[in-house]
């Protein structure tokens, strides 16, 4: 690659930084970030990047205010540095959730925070496995949709797991189970639910045969975990013989570990492009790591290539 690019990474997620420019066989760029004492965040880029082709790594996670305020300072910062490109790389786009209003007066933050990333001067955007397809329509700038199914779907090839049912956890998650059950050859499934609250879903029926079959629940997110617990306890219920889950954003918040490892789930495989802390992790959690993915769209982009085989 020629020498005119240059990776840097936010505090959120410095191992995926890491990796990701391993991959690349570059250095991390230098940049300084660190907290007032009242809060805020100040930013120095500690090197020259007038006309370089810049590529910023930041996760917007748990603290997801902090973490989103400080991948804005930083791209202010770039462009105030007379950088040529700024692409922002957002492995978990946090605030997804809220695509649409569903309900009276509630805001569409998914929106909000893509005219955010517009307006503080960001010339591309990098995602993977949004919660919904149609926040690709909500940048302004060129955005590109990566997918963790590359690497979870060669993991689970070199499992071998017979008689295999993909299980999408909702309807709106069908499109996205069909994929992997095609990739896999294997059977398709759905759960039916009705989410009453927050954070709170119910399982009314699954649909499709699962009695002796080992059940891989597809998702984007899990969060606290409720709702998966539930669905692997109905799908034991009604005879599946395994029960495992892959899920691309382990946001794991408030008692999703408890409920994980008090659950019939077997295995929960998730990736990177959230960290782990120590209280996270359990051993029934598996980590897949996505560098390999972002450094070759990262690679590709920097020299104006194709990188539809990546959204595959």
């Amino acid at each position: 690659m020629p020498n005119n690019y240059r990776v840097f990474g936010g505090t959120a997620n410095p191992d995926l930084v890491r990796d990701i420019c391993e991959y690349l066989g570059a250095a991390p760029g230098q940049i300084k970030v660190q907290r007032f004492s009242d809060g805020e965040t100040f930013v120095r880029i500690e090197e020259n990047v007038r006309g370089a082709d810049v590529f910023l790594v930041q996760p917007t996670c748990t603290p997801v205010n902090d973490s989103l305020f400080e991948l804005l300072i930083m791209i202010d910062a770039f462009k105030r540095a007379s950088a040529h490109r700024i692409t922002s790389v957002i492995p978990y786009y946090g605030y997804a959730r809220q695509d649409r209003k569903d309900r009276p007066r509630v805001p569409i933050t998914a929106k909000l925070v893509a005219d955010l990333l517009g307006r503080a001067g960001t010339h591309r955007v990098m995602t993977m496995d949004l919660h919904a397809s149609q926040i690709q329509g909500f940048f302004d700038v060129p955005h590109d949709h990566l997918y963790a199914s590359r690497v979870a779907i060669d993991y689970l090839k070199q499992q071998d797991y017979e008689a295999l049912t993909i299980i999408s956890p909702d309807a709106g998650g069908v499109e996205r189970a069909r994929a992997y059950a095609k990739r896999l050859g294997a059977d398709l499934g759905i759960i039916d639910k009705r989410r009453p609250s927050e954070n709170v879903a119910e399982v009314m029926n699954v649909i499709g045969d699962v009695a002796g079959r080992t059940c891989l629940v597809v998702d984007d997110i899990v969060d606290t975990a409720g709702t998966l617990a539930n669905t692997a306890q109905v799908l034991r219920d009604r005879g599946a013989m395994r029960v495992l889950a892959f899920a691309t954003h382990a946001v794991l918040s408030g008692p999703a570990i408890s409920r994980i490892n008090e659950s019939p789930l077997e295995r929960l495989i998730v990736t990177n492009t959230i960290p782990l802390p120590p209280e996270k992790r359990s051993s029934k959690i598996k980590v897949l790591s996505v560098a390999s993915v972002f450094g070759e769209a990262i690679k590709r982009t920097h020299e104006e290539s194709s990188i539809t085989s990546l959204f595959a």
